[in-house]
């Protein structure tokens, strides 16, 4: 499952779903958290379940709520008839979380995608996901409810880059997923008309080792994709680095272009045709 995109969709806005399924993103997230006020948390169960009762051509993940909300099993029990292709677990901690969550779940548990960063705890179990790693779609971060647990006054500097705490997290979470050899996926941008800013964003997140983002909006989706896709100038160059290494078998290091490249540049050429491919 290729997961450039995932684009939430609060799960009480139902007149919303077929808008966001049409947006060109890899996969929705229909939220049942944050987005959905308390008393209509039923309501967002019920349009749940009857999208994923329907054919659908978009993969479709659910957030439920945290499992320390009492909510997480009521959730559960909405929404896995209709067999969803992954579940978002907010305020993760570590992979005994992921193991409370797949004992809830039972046999034939979907994809999961923790939101590994979300309480102070949380960042101390980052290391413990490769335990869990084939239960996972990915791993990702946010940047809202830690700053809210430990009493900071934001996340962001005045031109909305993120505090040094937050890169931390950040970076954290990039490793965590790679070392579970699991897909990283950027957290969200908040502007929704501020597309060259969502580009550079995408841009930085691409160049860090980050393969997917999250949406809010689908007006973000293209941007999004485009710039975890692979340019033909890079496929072009990827080529030829694979070429090249396999014209001189057992060399370690060789020129092209007038640049020496070595094994990790042809593991890099590797890994862009593998997102090519997906």
């Amino acid at each position: 499952m290729s997961l450039r995109s995932l684009l939430f969709v609060p799960a009480d806005r139902p007149d919303r779903f077929p808008k966001a399924a049409a947006s060109g993103t890899d996969a929705l997230i229909l939220d049942l958290e944050d987005s959905v006020a308390p008393e209509r948390k039923a309501e967002g169960r019920a349009a749940i379940a009857d999208w994923l009762a329907q054919p659908r051509a978009v993969p479709a993940f659910v957030r439920v709520n945290p499992l320390d909300s009492g909510l997480t099993q009521a959730d559960l029990a909405a929404i896995l008839p209709g067999k969803p292709d992954g579940v978002v677990l907010p305020k993760a901690e570590g992979a005994a979380s992921i193991r409370t969550l797949l004992a809830l779940i039972g046999d034939n548990a979907p994809p999961i995608l923790p939101i590994a960063t979300e309480t102070p705890a949380a960042l101390f179990q980052l290391g413990s996901y490769g335990d869990v790693a084939p239960h996972l779609a990915g791993l990702t971060w946010g940047a809202e409810d830690l700053p809210a647990a430990i009493g900071a006054a934001t996340s962001r500097e005045e031109d909305g880059h993120y505090t040094s705490p937050y890169e931390m997290v950040r970076s954290l979470t990039l490793f965590a997923a790679h070392a579970a050899g699991a897909p990283a996926i950027e957290t969200v941008f908040p502007g929704i008309d501020a597309p060259a800013a969502l580009a550079a964003y995408v841009a930085r997140a691409r160049r860090d080792g980050f393969t997917g983002m999250m949406a809010i909006h689908p007006a973000q989706v293209e941007i999004i994709n485009a710039g975890f896709t692979p340019t033909e100038t890079e496929l072009a160059h990827a080529r030829a680095v694979i070429d090249a290494f396999a014209a001189n078998p057992g060399v370690g290091a060789l020129r092209l272009d007038g640049k020496m490249i070595d094994r990790p540049h042809l593991i890099q050429a590797q890994r862009i045709l593998a997102q090519a491919r997906d």
